[in-house]
């Protein structure tokens, strides 16, 4: 694989995460459900109600 073509793989892989990442905010606001995400050390649970959908 030439440094093109993983830089390519790279953005798709990058592109598909983002999408991944909005799909489940959107569907975590639709069900009024809550998020878990882990901010440096601490599990942070995050409602829906608080997330800005982007």
């Amino acid at each position: 694989m030439s440094e093109i073509e993983i830089k390519q793989l790279q953005e798709k892989i990058n592109a598909g995460i983002l999408l991944a990442r909005k799909r489940l905010i959107e569907k975590t606001i639709r069900e009024d459900g809550e998020l878990v995400v882990m901010r440096g050390d601490q599990v942070i649970h995050i409602k829906a109600s608080d997330i800005k959908a982007e």
